[in-house]
């Protein structure tokens, strides 16, 4: 049977038209602030050129990202975080997933996913936004950490990760499911797991004290060094700062790289940038007004492609 890869090597980005702060998702998503100091318009252009030069930067180095243009209507302000409503697996799988915020379902595109089969294998396509009658949500791999090759899938309970959807997946893509409750300092809870970890090869980057349940942390941690990962533990304080929301990748050299925010990588300490280092290297981009106003960072903006590309 063949192993799954961690790390891809292509990734989709949604270029924003109307990027702005969603007052639906700021309900339960902390990382979100709106002081009013800039018009909508100057939004959404910080955001067009933040977006434009993390994609020249990663395309400089031979990381192949498929951009998409948002369309201008119907308006979607967090088009730019599109690994939320879907994602793309190894054996021509396309799975799309059930929104929390009314107005985010409206970036579920039919027209992505034509698209991409254009140059991808595309065999079969899950749709799981049924279950947004019912009230039942699971945002792709921001609610859900995959560790593809254990075949381990690891949650945190939220209003955007329902635990019986995150099982029923689990079940359905043969994962073991692993679901804790993680909270920030104020002890709410945290909206999207991919905000406080993420998964490399041989790496894990944490915020271990935002598992308050003891023996739940002493389980993730458990499961995170069995399964070959060295551990580098983040404070609240750089979890802040988007230093949980980061993606490992690799070019078209199959060199990899853990690619993060600039205010990701600012927050971390030398210990740490050298322990992550000697796994892989590092590429950080300015993101401060899609952080700031959309509450998502660099892991969110990138959609991982692991379909076999078409001849």
């Amino acid at each position: 049977m063949k192993v799954a890869q961690q790390l891809a090597a292509s990734i989709m980005m949604v270029r924003p038209a109307h990027f702005g702060f969603n007052p639906e998702t700021a309900e339960n998503n902390a990382f979100q602030s709106n002081e009013g100091d800039l018009t909508l318009e100057e939004i959404s252009a910080a955001a067009v050129k933040e977006f434009d030069a993390f994609v020249d930067k990663l395309r400089s180095y031979q990381i192949h990202v498929v951009v998409v243009q948002d369309t201008d209507t119907p308006l979607k302000t967090d088009a730019v975080f599109p690994n939320n409503w879907i994602s793309f697996h190894e054996d021509g799988l396309v799975i799309t997933y059930p929104m929390y915020s009314p107005n985010r379902r409206l970036e579920r595109r039919t027209d992505i996913i034509e698209t991409l089969e254009e140059g991808f294998e595309i065999n079969t396509w899950i749709k799981l936004e049924n279950h947004e009658l019912g009230g039942k949500f699971l945002e792709g791999t921001g609610s859900m950490i995959l560790d593809r090759p254990n075949q381990i899938a690891y949650a945190c309970r939220s209003d955007r990760t329902h635990p019986l959807l995150f099982a029923d997946f689990c079940e359905s893509m043969n994962f073991e499911p692993i679901l804790f409750t993680a909270q920030d300092a104020g002890g709410n809870d945290i909206y999207h797991t991919n905000v406080m970890m993420a998964l490399g090869e041989t790496l894990a980057i944490i915020c271990l004290e935002s598992l308050s349940n003891q023996e739940e942390r002493n389980e993730v941690k458990m499961r995170l060094q069995e399964s070959g990962k060295e551990i580098v533990d983040i404070s609240f304080d750089q979890m802040n700062a988007f230093a949980g929301n980061m993606l490992e990748v690799k070019n078209a050299a199959g060199e990899n790289f853990l690619v993060m925010s600039s205010s990701a990588y600012h927050s971390l300490d030398m210990q740490q940038t050298e322990k992550i280092l000697a796994h892989t290297a590092i590429i950080h981009s300015p993101l401060d007004h899609i952080e700031k106003y959309g509450g998502g960072s660099a892991r969110c903006m990138m959609a991982e492609i692991f379909l076999a590309k078409k001849d």
